[in-house]
Order: structure tokens, then C-alpha cells, then sequence
């Protein structure tokens, strides 16, 4: 890590994170539908302040975290997450609970990050990527758990076999990862269970 001052976590550890828990809890429970986080984070670049909040709210000593490599080569993004969260840094996407991904264009595929097991599918990584743009309308359509009807999606900028990706991921159900679109403050889930249509 680098001699410059840590950046600062939540003002109010324990309300801040419970907001931030609420806001992600209630994005993975309605798939397609944008949240805005409701605590604001100075963290270092290229880490985005709403990835740094959902990491101060859900990672912890026992959540192992792997970094791409647009974040891996900052050592103060590193430094920001050990002494807020205490978790450790894996090297392996595999390894991970949390995998942060901040060059979207260039994420290792799905397959590549711990699926679970159908004895334990919570065992699993939950991806948080940051995007540019986050829209509820055009895109993917969404369907399934904590959708009525159809939901729409759009992510951008993302690989080119992100949607051939996903269906894979959805057709390994229970197994799979959780992915959290993060464009500033704003968030959008998509659970592994949802079922994406072009």
C-alpha cells in the first residue's frame, strides 16, 4: 500500500452498513429494479463508490475478496478493503466469496468464479461490476423469483458473451454466482435464479 492516508469508510459503521445492507437486500430481492445506495464513500479509484459500500456492508474477515486486475494494480484499493472489512485478498477467482470487478470489458467468465455446490449453493462467489450505464428499460428481459411478469435490464459496457454467460449460469441453478451491477450509487441485482432473455 502506498504511504497516503486510508480513505475513509461509513461515517456511522453500524447505520451506514445497515442501510447499505437494506439497499443491496432489496435489489437482489426484485431483479431489474435500479437502487440508489443511500451512503456515499470516498474510496480510492478505480474501486467505485458503490462497490466500496457494498464491500464495507457485506465483506468481512470470513468473505474472501478477489480483485481484477484494474483494481489488483492499485495497491491503495487493497489497503482500502483489508482495514475496513478485514477480508483477505485471494488470487484466484475461484477462491472468492466477493469478486470486485472494476474493466468489465475484460472479467474472466462466469464459469471461472466458485459456483457452489447443490449441498451448499451459498458457497458461491457473488460478482459486484461496475459498469458505465444502468437503464431499467431496453436490454435483457428478466423473469422469475420477485419478478411479475417481465423485468427489463441494461448494463453497459460488458463482454460480448455475457449474455450466453448468464443463461449457462441461470441453467446450473441452484448453483451459480449473484452479480451486482454497480454504475455510481446505483445498483441492480441479478440473481442467479433469474432466467434472461435478449
Amino acid at each position: 500500500m502506498s504511504e497516503t492516508a486510508i480513505a475513509p469508510g461509513f461515517a456511522d459503521p453500524g447505520r451506514d452498513s445497515q442501510a447499505v445492507f437494506r439497499a443491496a437486500m432489496m435489489a437482489m430481492a426484485r431483479p431489474g429494479t435500479i437502487c440508489k445506495l443511500p451512503v456515499a464513500l470516498d474510496a480510492p479509484a478505480p474501486l467505485a463508490p458503490g462497490t466500496a459500500a457494498l464491500a464495507l456492508a457485506l465483506c468481512d474477515f470470513e468473505t474472501p475478496i478477489w480483485l481484477d486486475p484494474a483494481l489488483a494494480t492499485e495497491a491503495d484499493v487493497a489497503g482500502f478493503l483489508k482495514f475496513h472489512t478485514g477480508a483477505p485478498i485471494v488470487v484466484h477467482p475461484n477462491e472468492a466469496a466477493f469478486a470486485l470487478v472494476a474493466g468489465a470489458n475484460e472479467m474472466p467468465a462466469l464459469h471461472r468464479f466458485a459456483p457452489g455446490s447443490l449441498e451448499f449453493p451459498d458457497r458461491s462467489t457473488t460478482l459486484f461490476v461496475q459498469v458505465e450505464t444502468l437503464r431499467k428499460d431496453g436490454g435483457w428481459r428478466l423473469s422469475g423469483p420477485g419478478i411479475a411478469g417481465r423485468a427489463h435490464l441494461s448494463a453497459a459496457p460488458l463482454p460480448p458473451t455475457f449474455l450466453d454467460e448468464l443463461k449457462a449460469n441461470h441453467a446450473v441453478f441452484p448453483r451459480g454466482v449473484d452479480i451486482y451491477f454497480v454504475a455510481g450509487h446505483r445498483i441492480a441485482a441479478l440473481p442467479r435464479a433469474i432466467l434472461i432473455d435478449s
